[in-house]
């Protein structure tokens, strides 16, 4: 009876909230045995997806549900099916929900409910949840076998009382137990689990992956001006050519390169000039990142069996309690700086005796949790998920990478990272038959530029890639070190269109019957530029760092989805032979992964990385920009990175400010204002050019307005403590001895304005790329507010893309997970 009471209080509170959006209330539950968890009752998985629904009635996600009517053990038809299925259509089709049915004259019912399971409780934004007639609850309660195991408070999670004052460390969480999470269901993370499920198949051992996602759905924040080298791609699933018979459906491998180019700009011309050996495409895809991974991850799920949960953010890493491992420095000091990164070997004594704290698994982000930091009633603890192997796929400056590359200070033989930053847009220029009309679209064309409008001190390039079906993606990046605060990198990208060589490109001609272009998506993300001297030991405790958490782009290919494929290739591999060992010899060891670290030393990856390791920071020298040019050229064409030296992206008086992930080193290339003069940009020009709000609609971006600020105003010290506490020494010892120093939320954000205001003119105000960012007047002079100045922050345009976390001179501004599935909605990106 406990145990009953206790579920019809879930369920009552619940049909609560479905009462307000349909006039007939119906409980929302899990099915009663979920095949996919091998588990009786509500999983704590099923458990947070019933709950995810009830924001949904409230257009805070769109979760697709399955009206499912499943029968008892003994075959009898599902109890008040046609009822449910009947009340509950209307509702379904009025929120744009998918409704489908298991019943008579389908295959056996647990067959279909398992099946329907298999195909949409993992995929996109959908979950599988069941409608039932509330008259015929206590027959349902009797048949699903629900115990005090299944559904205790402990398992699932009670609602707290409202007005709760929110601490992350005193939660009681659901928990689940894996082989494998993985965090970010991008081109890496996919790429390791597939190759995990490719090798349970071929050993016959089972192991069970979970990603997570933060994104509503896959893809929804993935951005890329990406020219695909399908070399990872065919390594893992075989030819393109056999994927349709094999998966169902082809990849989305876009527009082949057909030419290549590079132009050197001016305010007026374009100039050709030759491009590195790197860059030529022949045999490469323009392709929409976005949806490319939303079809990896379909054949993840659908053909291997990934689970896959967008709209769960990794919000923390669960730390055992004991040091019960060996220092992943263990056999590799001196080995990393000289023999891999090639910048020389750390000085620190050894660690070889040293034990340490291990990653036991990922903690979800916490959701109902209002502005002012207090629960409210639809308050949902995260999840942690308990895994073997925890594989961090987050992309450039993940906020759990950052946490793990501080702890187990895996950049001591490496540099610190350097990141470049990215703004694109997507045009279409032509019909979408693929007809190219007056002439001005030419599928498969890749062009890369230099020059105007960047000043000569300032590292960057744009692009423009004709895609297909009419589409042309265009671009600008440029290194996240640029000196002038008055930079504003989205005027910078909005001028270029204004280039002759553009305006003919994106605007209307003045023939008569000719295609009108218009702009269709817009998006800016940071991304890694540091090479192979950025790169960090790759493994720590209990897991490892793939794709872009560690940084594998090739500045000279200007490509790096190839090398994180490959990269979470090799540490799914690791992973499982791992768990394989731990299983085999009976050890409860934390999972070391060393050698992943050990197959990048070996891998074609590391070798596409040390032939042009020395390009990116050739433009930080004394050579200057054109200097930095002139040698990549010569060390593109002749020296192909034989060379007995290695440049540095800083200098050796600098480096050690720079081993963890925080200062960045391209916050501290920054200067002060008052060595600058305002930047005078052009007016807009619709539709050519356009204010940044127009832009940032494009992004289709949303967050829950009553949420704390996910863009804190806090050095990742601080936003550590608030989470794991004064004595969890999660970022090691401070710098060079010094106590760290912590300071309150209003004296933080106080000197934030004053520094950033005096010193940097309001930096993020400009160089944000969603308008977050503003100093304003303040004429109350609130605690907050230095000089008649306060920050606002608009948190819910952030379209996470990083860069404040990486430029703002203070270091102050830590991106941290919002709640549930907010941020950017990419679609052709």
């Amino acid at each position: 009876m406990p145990s009953l009471f206790r579920s019809l209080s879930i369920f009552a509170l619940l049909t609560g909230y479905l009462a307000t959006a349909a006039k007939t209330p119906y409980y929302i539950i899990t099915n009663a045995e979920t095949p996919s968890f091998n588990r009786p009752g509500l999983t704590p998985v099923g458990q947070r997806r019933a709950n995810d629904c009830i924001p949904g009635l409230f257009s805070r996600f769109n979760i697709g549900m399955i009206i499912s009517c499943t029968v008892d053990r003994d075959g009898e038809e599902g109890l008040g099916c046609p009822s449910a299925v009947e009340t509950a259509t209307p509702l379904a089709t009025l929120l744009g929900l998918n409704v489908t049915t298991c019943g008579t004259g389908e295959e056996s019912n647990d067959e279909c409910v398992h099946n329907k399971i298999q195909k949409f409780n993992k995929a996109s934004n959908q979950s599988v949840l069941i409608f039932w007639d509330a008259s015929d609850m206590d027959n349902l309660l009797e048949n699903a076998d629900v115990n005090d195991a299944g559904i205790d408070e402990d398992t699932i999670g009670m609602q707290r009382e409202e007005g709760q004052p929110y601490d992350p460390r005193s939660i009681e969480r659901p928990e689940d137990e894996v082989d494998v999470c993985i965090v970010g269901a991008g081109p890496a993370g996919l790429s390791a689990a597939i190759r995990i499920k490719q090798l349970e198949r071929e050993k016959g051992k089972e192991v069970r992956v979970v990603v997570l996602e933060k994104g509503g759905e896959v893809g929804s924040h993935i951005l890329s001006g990406c020219v695909l080298e399908p070399r990872a791609l065919e390594e893992l699933l075989g030819s393109p050519s056999t994927y349709a018979e094999k998966y169902g459906s082809a990849a989305p491998l876009g527009q082949p390169a057909t030419s290549s180019k590079m132009l050197l700009m001016t305010e007026k011309m374009v100039l050709p000039i030759p491009h590195p050996p790197q860059m030529n495409n022949h045999g490469n895809h323009i392709i929409s990142l976005s949806q490319f991974t939303r079809w990896l991850a379909t054949v993840a799920e659908e053909h291997y069996g990934v689970e896959i949960y967008p709209g769960f953010a990794g919000a923390g890493l669960l730390f055992s309690e004991e040091a019960d491992a060996e220092d992943p420095w263990n056999g590799w000091e001196g080995k990393w700086g000289n023999t891999v990164t090639k910048i020389g070997s750390s000085s620190t004594l050894s660690t070889t005796s040293k034990k340490v704290n291990s990653v036991l698994g990922v903690i979800t982000n916490d959701v109902g949790i209002s502005k002012k930091g207090l629960q409210t009633g639809n308050f949902e603890p995260g999840m942690i998920f308990r895994s073997k192997v925890t594989l961090l796929a987050e992309g450039a400056h993940g906020s759990l990478s950052k946490i793990v590359l501080g702890k187990y200070d895996l950049r001591r033989e490496s540099e610190g990272p350097t990141y470049g930053f990215g703004l694109k847009e997507v045009w279409r220029v032509a019909p979408d038959d693929g007809s190219e009309g007056d002439g001005r679209y030419k599928p498969g064309e890749v062009v890369h530029t230099i020059g105007w409008p960047l000043d000569n001190a300032t590292y960057g390039g744009g692009w423009v890639y004709h895609m297909d079906k009419g589409l042309v993606s265009i671009g600008l990046v440029m290194g996240a070190d640029w000196a002038n605060p008055y930079r504003n990198p989205y005027r910078d990208f909005q001028k270029m269109k204004h280039h002759p060589y553009l305006r003919k490109l994106l605007s209307p001609s003045s023939s008569p019957n000719t295609y009108t272009p218009s702009r269709i998506a817009y998006g800016a993300r940071v991304l890694v530029e540091g090479g192979l001297q950025s790169v960090p030991l790759l493994h720590f405790p209990g897991g490892a760092l793939i794709g872009d958490s560690a940084g594998f782009v090739n500045i000279a290919k200007i490509k790096g989805v190839h090398n994180s494929m490959k990269t979470g290739m090799l540490g799914g591999e690791s992973a499982f032979n791992a768990i394989q060992s731990s299983e085999e010899e009976g050890s409860s060891k934390p999972a070391n992964l060393s050698s992943y670290s050990e197959a990048f030393t070996k891998s074609w990856v590391y070798n596409d990385l040390h032939e042009v390791r020395n390009m990116r920071p050739a433009f930080n020298t004394s050579l200057g920009v054109f200097g930095g040019v002139m040698y990549s050229g010569i060390d593109s064409l002749f020296l192909k990175g034989r060379t007995p030296w290695t440049f540095r992206h800083t200098k050796p008086e600098d480096r050690e400010k720079y081993l963890t992930a925080t200062p960045s080193m391209d916050s501290a290339h920054t200067e002060k204002a008052s060595r600058h003069k305002p930047i005078d940009y052009p007016a807009f020009e619709p539709p050519l050019s356009t204010d940044l709000l127009t832009s940032v609609s494009l992004t289709s971006t949303n967050h829950e307005e009553d949420q704390p600020e996910h863009l804190r105003v806090a050095t990742l010290r601080e936003y550590v403590q608030e989470w794991y506490g004064d004595d969890a020494n999660i970022l090691g010892a401070p710098e060079q001895g010094k106590s760290a120093e912590v300071k309150d939320k209003q004296t933080r954000r106080k000197e934030h304005i004053m520094k950033n205001v005096e010193e940097y003119a309001g930096l993020l105000g400009r160089a944000c790329p969603a308008g977050v960012y503003e100093y304003v007047d303040d004429e109350s002079n609130s605690v907050e507010s230095w000089n008649g100045k306060k920050l606002v922050i608009n948190a819910q345009n952030c379209i996470h893309c990083k860069l404040c976390d990486v430029k703002v001179p203070t270091q102050d501004i830590t991106w941290t997970p919002p709640e549930g599935s907010g941020g950017p909605s990419y679609k052709v990106t």
